[in-house]
């Protein structure tokens, strides 16, 4: 399968710089894989779209802030970009660093409310940061107060305080990603009680988003892309509501391809642990009936996603008559959801 198959033109206009506002106010396009049929709708129109008898599978991981500056005792400014952290006081962290080429055996580095981290190189696996914080300062705390949300590069503009919030769901609950679950950047408090009211359930898991979410595919045979390993968890009661569901013919529909990809990861890896799972044309999907999501870039692992589960030719029709109607694109643009 060629790569080149899964590329398409997209006005530079129509990338989505800026959230819109209130949340459930950007735009839906409605997918029929059966019917074939697109219809155009607002987000708040969501539970009319949606049957009272289908189930909402949410991502609930929580943004990191992750970018953070710090000077080197020379004052040079350093971009540190935390990944992971690797131990339970989250002080060692897993990290990305410009101007990498200047750490070459480590160095120290001097952050707001006098914390300092400590930079070593790992060998071919980026960096690690040691903070070294005040006592009455909570690591965490102090990442989210000061780090900057880690904006995908094509939105190419600096993070500012509003997207602390608004590059992040109304149910974010367990820190780990470093970029958000889309798809769910449209629900308000408002929009869930609403779904509620008219019977459509929700239940969460987790899948924390890795930094190779921005990896593009580069092979010329889109199987040859090897996928990333992200963490996830499905609570037991999760289980429960998706087999009750399925007894009652009900359909469940994941929000977002962070919360398809660990569905579809259960029947091989089971309720919790790491998935590098891909899905290409003549995946048959296991668990999730549907999937509501934004729309990505040419040529990426979620195009592809998208792709196979329309089928290519009608996954092309969809994104022209998107782009045609000015929809916006990628992580802060609209939505659609395919049934």
């Amino acid at each position: 399968m060629n790569l080149e198959n899964f590329s398409f033109n997209l006005p530079e206009e129509l990338i989505a710089k800026f959230p819109a506002s209130p949340r459930d106010h950007s735009r839906l396009l409605v997918v029929n894989r059966e019917k074939k049929s697109i219809e155009h709708f607002y987000f708040y129109d969501l539970p009319k779209v949606l049957n009272s008898s289908d189930l909402l599978v949410l991502n609930n991981t929580k943004v990191l802030p992750a970018r953070l500056y710090g000077k080197d005792s020379k004052g040079r400014v350093f971009e540190v970009f935390l990944i992971k952290y690797t131990n339970a006081e989250k002080t060692n962290w897993r990290c990305l660093v410009k101007p990498g080429k200047k750490v070459k055996e480590g160095i120290d580095l001097f952050f707001p409310q006098s914390v300092t981290g400590k930079i070593t190189p790992i060998e071919n696996e980026g960096f690690e940061v040691k903070f070294v914080t005040p006592k009455n300062l909570n690591p965490l705390s102090w990442i989210f107060e000061i780090g900057k949300s880690p904006l995908p590069p094509y939105i190419k503009r600096e993070a500012d305080s509003n997207d602390k919030t608004s590059y992040q769901t109304v149910y974010a609950k367990n820190t780990g990603s470093v970029a958000a679950p889309t798809a769910g950047l449209h629900f308000t408090e408002a929009l869930l009680s609403n779904l509620k009211e008219r019977g459509i359930e929700t239940t969460e898991v987790t899948l924390h988003v890795g930094y190779g979410t921005f990896s593009p595919i580069r092979t010329s045979n889109i199987l040859d892309h090897k996928m990333h390993s992200e963490d996830y968890e499905i609570p037991q009661e999760t289980l429960q509501k998706i087999a009750s569901k399925r007894n009652q013919k009900g359909r469940v529909i994941a929000v977002g391809t962070t919360s398809l990809r660990t569905l579809e990861s259960y029947p091989d890896h089971g309720a919790s642990g790491s998935t590098n799972i891909y899905i290409t044309p003549g995946y048959q999907t296991r668990i999730a009936d549907g999937l509501i999501t934004n729309f990505h870039l040419p040529e990426s692992s979620l195009y592809v996603l998208v792709a196979s589960l329309l089928g290519l030719d009608f996954c092309r029709k969809v994104y022209q008559e998107a782009i045609s109607q000015k929809y916006r694109f990628y992580s802060y643009g609209d939505a659609m959801i395919i049934l």
